[in-house]
């Protein structure tokens, strides 16, 4: 098995696990990426995510299916949030199972460090301060007035999450 999805929802590892149950797996191992308080020196607020949603689930597809070609795993699966997160909201899972547990490190791993690399999702934060921004964003810090009115495409630089 093998899904990338996005939601808008909250995440909970639980509903992964039971889809990617079966009794072949001895490892089953996970990923929860929180929303926490602080990014390089500021108090954070709260964030909001937003995607191209259509190439985000492809990619994310893409980079299920290569840990599956790559890894000697059973299954893997990865949700992403949208929209506006709070403080200790979780942003993203990964999971994945796999007869042995290094298999489903070295997968899980994986998975998380290319969806931050590879699937076009962009983080805004907004601040204790009152101010925000969008992180790791060129084209989006470019604009003086702080407004994000601009379409991102898939060529764009990724955020770091």
């Amino acid at each position: 098995m093998n899904r990338f999805t996005l939601s808008e929802k909250p995440l909970f590892a639980e509903t992964l696990l039971a889809e990617a149950a079966t009794p072949r797996a001895g490892a089953y191992v996970t990923f929860e990426g929180w929303v926490r308080d602080h990014n390089e020196g500021r108090e954070v607020l709260s964030l909001e995510y937003e995607a191209y949603e259509a190439l985000a689930v492809k990619e994310g597809n893409a980079i299920l299916c290569e840990a599956l070609d790559r890894f000697e795993v059973l299954s893997a699966q990865c949700a992403h949030r949208l929209g506006r997160l709070e403080v200790g909201n979780v942003a993203v899972i990964v999971a994945v199972t796999a007869e042995h547990r290094d298999a489903a490190f070295d997968a899980c791993r994986y998975i998380i460090d290319e969806v931050k690399a590879r699937v076009p999702i962009w983080k805004k934060e907004y601040y204790t301060d009152g101010e925000s921004e969008w992180v790791n964003c060129p084209r989006c810090a470019a604009h003086a007035h702080r407004h994000h009115n601009h379409a991102h495409d898939h060529a764009h630089p990724r955020t770091a999450r």
